[in-house]
């Protein structure tokens, strides 16, 4: 097993878990079968009760582990599937030596962070990264490591020991690192410092690990005479100095690792060349780099635009969407499309917002008159909802292809039961527990006192009805992409299996009202009592989930939803979905 560290400096949020990605990427492109593991420092045991605007989005996993968005990442560019293990937090690994302590396997000694927690950290990453992470159930060659953080973070010091241990457990020449820092630019005329660089390469080699690759991240290609000061200053060679400016997209970050030579310099480092990789694999890493230099191709040459609007309530932090934004980007790419997002915050579309601030009322409500396609994704609490019902209405009565994911679907349910059904107090018990017709209610399983991994959570079935059979828009593109792999059979029953995330959901007393109004429920989990698609059918795309769909969308693989959206937002008939051949 070779290992591949992946730390920051300076500054955090700098892209380490793009590069990270687009590392694994690269080693897959040799027929390697590549896995990741994220460390989070935090002693939260999960990402599950944090605030999105802080932290960014909540990824979910079949498994049903809530995790940081980095392994979104991961399963994206990697095309793998990983578990709740993958992910690494200081609850978990505190919680696991407690629950060792109390059991008595420590056998009387002291419990101290050296080194029963690093121990415990060595031996939790060697025994994830042997988890096969791919269809073909083998282990994999190589995992990608990436530290949460900067180096010199006091919580991260636990793992930058263990993992200064680790190197000499499994053999130096088995473990590499890779030091993503910022290159700032300062001044009138732009000058590159290294001094940040070089401050914090002395400070991981003082901690006892050295770097063998250093990623500059900088707004502009490193100049010659910098990346040659780095390398003096940091005791590396010139080839060990990447640059990593930005770029159009994250789809262009392996490719201009691969052009500075990250490949073979690995290829050296860990004697790639000395593995037995069968020809089949040989021959889907070659298939899987020129699949990712068409994608690039076809990213930087689209022309013709669709706009999409993005009515949320954490718009302030827009890693609070990165899913559904990738996916978007995935099926737009799809479709020929170059997408132009526009963010709306829910709020900005309520009345309130306009006795208080027209100028931004009626901004929001601008962008939402020139939308090709509208989506409200998911979301928690009161605020903002009234604005989301209120472009859900737009959506419906003018026409305007409309998604709506977890939360979506539900204020989608709402705005037809008051402006279709005539209900005019209809509401979710979510956004008022006293609500006299309540359209979204408390699932009875789910607990109401512990939010932390108590929510519907993972990958579960859902089956389309049998009354959506000939004419239902979105079961048509399932059927269409069998080869993502959602589509499911069993019997006469047609189904999918998608990622789930929520506490509340349609209250089943209202279906047959709101049926008989024209709101079709297409598509309900396995014991028919849930709902799970609806669709409007008079409706150019009108379609709501209560899965997310967004979190099994991959580049080369854009989930049927997604695809469905942006080709009725672009204008697409149907029919041309059904010829795309999507690469396996």
């Amino acid at each position: 097993m070779k290992y591949v560290l992946i730390l920051g400096g300076v500054i955090s949020g700098i892209g380490k878990g793009v590069i990270a990605s687009s590392t694994g990427l690269l080693l897959k492109t040799l027929g390697l079968k590549v896995t990741a593991i994220k460390i989070d420092p935090y002693i939260n045991v999960d990402a599950g009760t944090m605030n999105p605007i802080e932290h960014g989005e909540v990824f979910v996993l079949n498994d049903g582990a809530e995790v940081d968005l980095d392994l979104g990442n991961y399963e994206r560019f990697l095309d793998v599937t990983l578990t709740r293990d993958n992910n690494i937090t200081s609850g978990k690994i505190f919680q696991h030596v407690i629950e060792k302590e109390r059991r008595g396997d420590y056998l009387g000694k002291n419990v101290q962070t050296v080194p029963q927690i690093t121990d415990a950290i060595q031996s939790w990453i060697e025994r994830v990264a042997r988890i096969p992470v791919d269809k073909s159930g083998e282990i994999p060659d190589i995992c990608i490591i990436e530290l949460g953080g900067t180096i010199g973070d006091f919580e991260s010091a636990p793992y930058i020991e263990a993992l200064r241990q680790f190197q000499y457990r499994v053999g130096q020449e088995n473990f590499a690192v890779i030091q993503v820092s910022l290159v700032p630019v300062l001044g009138v005329v732009g000058e590159q410092k290294t001094k940040p660089t070089q401050a914090t390469i002395r400070q991981l080699r003082a901690l006892g690990l050295k770097p063998d690759l250093i990623a500059c991240r900088c707004s502009e290609e490193l100049e010659a005479r910098v990346r040659s000061k780095i390398a003096l200053y940091c005791r590396v060679e010139l080839e060990q100095v990447l640059s990593v400016q930005d770029v159009a997209s994250t789809y262009h970050v392996p490719l201009l690792l691969k052009d500075q030579g990250i490949l073979n310099y690995l290829t050296k480092r860990f004697r790639l060349d000395c593995i037995n990789i069968t020809p089949e694999w040989q021959r889907k890493g070659s298939n899987l780099l020129r699949f990712w230099k068409k994608l690039t191709v076809e990213h930087s040459r689209s022309r013709e635009t669709v706009t999409i609007v993005l009515v949320g309530k954490y718009t302030y932090l827009q890693d609070s969407y990165i899913s559904v934004v990738q996916a978007l980007e995935h099926a737009s790419i799809e479709c020929g499309r170059k997408l132009v997002l526009k963010w709306v915050e829910a709020s900005d579309l309520e009345a309130e917002t306009k006795e208080t601030n027209a100028e931004k009322y009626e901004a929001a409500w601008d962008t939402i008159r020139c939308a090709d396609g509208i989506l409200v994704p998911g979301g928690f609490g009161n605020r903002g909802t009234e604005g989301k019902i209120a472009a859900v209405r737009y959506a419906r009565e003018k026409k305007v292809p409309f998604l709506g994911i977890c939360l979506g679907l539900q204020v989608a349910v709402i705005e037809f039961a008051r402006h279709v059904c005539g209900i005019e107090n209809a509401n979710s018990e979510e956004l008022d527990a006293e609500a006299v017709n309540k359209l979204v209610v408390y699932m009875p399983e789910i607990s109401r006192t512990h939010l932390g991994g108590t929510m519907r959570l993972g990958l579960r079935p859902t089956r389309f009805t049998k009354e959506s059979e000939g004419w239902c828009k979105i079961r048509k593109i399932y059927e269409a992409h069998q080869s993502m792999g959602t589509i499911t059979k069993e019997g006469s029953m047609v189904g999918v299996k998608e990622r789930h995330r929520h506490r509340y959901e349609v209250n089943p007393e209202y279906i047959p009202l709101l049926a008989e109004n024209g709101l079709t429920f297409v598509g309900r989990d396995e014991t028919g009592k849930r709902m799970e698609i609806l669709e409007l059918p008079d409706h150019p795309f009108f379609v709501g989930t209560q899965y997310h769909p967004e979190y099994l969308s991959r580049p080369l693989r854009p989930v049927p939803t997604f695809l469905g959206f942006v080709a009725a937002s672009a204008g697409l008939p149907l029919s041309s979905l059904f010829s795309k051949h999507l690469p396996n």
